[in-house]
């Protein structure tokens, strides 16, 4: 048996009826998206310079992939890990208002990423960031942007299995909100992604509220940058974090699946608190950071949605490979030609 795929797993698509899915899926869900949060179309970096702090350091430990320019005097660059930061730096030069925003294609290279069944070393996502009001910092608004954005993932779930008969829809009607705080009480002897699973499976779409902070335990839910996210606000007595997971179940995989990874900004409060948190004040004087201290950058919501990801859920596919263009282990490749999978 596989350890990389369900051992009874076979594609129902040819290569090129994939080929033709996963675009008739990027042009319908870009369009649901836009048109729900009212989001502009803009042009964004494959790299940007380094040491800026335009960069996303994910969970401050993944290298991102660093490069010379020569014809400018060996300029280091970086290919993005994600457009967290620039998205928001966008809005302000650009002069977007409140209630309106951008979307872009997001293609990224995380050398230290896991390479399996849901994860590639090339990202590639709908990267997405909205001008809030102050008023809008709370758990409540957060709630009413993931019901829209579930609300484009279902009306593209529809038009897919009208499109493609044998994809028949699997999500919920409606996306369920739980805590990280309320999951850990749940599951004290689950872990993280134990809990993840448990909860999605029962439910099968979840929005995971509260990403980033210690739980009870000690353990976090799971990792964010201490600049982009705001992880440590606490919205009532017992809650905390402005952000989370939109995480849905994967009935080809009988696994959860992370959809999308989202939240409120910092703002410059939370900034300087989160930076002590983390241990890296001296953060703070980076450009971009500059910029949000010195009140030039807008107030925001924003995440990113996996392109690749959403691809396998709509269309049942086992592995990421199947929609997306990379690298995989030479094993991989192997248990995938015994089963008659074709991996891009």
């Amino acid at each position: 048996m596989s350890p990389f795929f369900p051992p009874e797993y076979k594609p129902t698509m040819s290569q090129i009826q994939t080929e033709r899915a996963i675009k008739y899926i990027k042009d319908t869900f870009e369009r649901e998206l836009s048109a729900g949060l009212k989001l502009s179309r803009v042009t964004s970096p494959l790299f940007v310079p380094r040491g800026s702090g335009i960069n996303d350091d994910l969970n401050g430990i993944e290298r991102p992939v660093r490069f010379a320019i020569g014809n400018l005097d060996n300029m280091e660059m970086e290919i993005v890990q994600s457009l967290a930061k620039w998205k928001r730096l966008a809005l302000a030069n650009m002069g977007f208002k409140v209630n309106s925003g951008l979307y872009t294609d997001m293609n990224a290279i995380r050398p230290d990423d896991d390479i399996d069944a849901i994860h590639s070393l090339y990202v590639d996502q709908w990267d997405w960031e909205l001008v809030i009001g102050n008023h809008d910092r709370n758990v409540e608004f957060l709630k009413r942007i993931v019901k829209k954005i579930y609300s484009a993932l279902k009306r593209t779930e529809f038009l897919v299995s009208e499109m493609f008969p044998h994809c028949t829809p699997t999500l919920p009607d409606h996306i369920t909100f739980i805590y990280s705080e309320d999951a850990q009480k749940l599951y004290p002897e689950l872990t993280p992604q134990q809990r993840e699973h448990a909860l999605a499976e029962k439910y099968g779409a979840i929005f995971l509220i509260g990403i980033g902070s210690p739980l009870a335990d000690g353990i976090s839910q799971g990792g964010r940058a201490p600049d982009y996210d705001d992880w440590s606000t606490a919205s009532d007595e017992e809650h905390t974090g402005l952000n989370g997971d939109i995480i849905v179940w994967d009935s080809i995989r009988q696994d959860s699946i992370e959809l999308s990874s989202m939240g409120i900004r910092v703002d410059i409060e939370t900034l300087l608190r989160q930076l002590e948190i983390r241990n890296c004040p001296e953060r703070a004087e980076l450009y971009w950071h500059q910029r949000l201290l010195k009140g030039e950058l807008p107030q925001t919501i924003g995440g990113g949605i996996g392109q690749s990801r959403l691809c396998m859920v709509l269309l049942h596919k086992a592995h990421i490979g199947e929609v997306q263009a990379s690298v995989w282990p030479q094993e991989v490749l192997d248990a995938a030609k015994r089963q008659n999978i074709v991996l891009m």
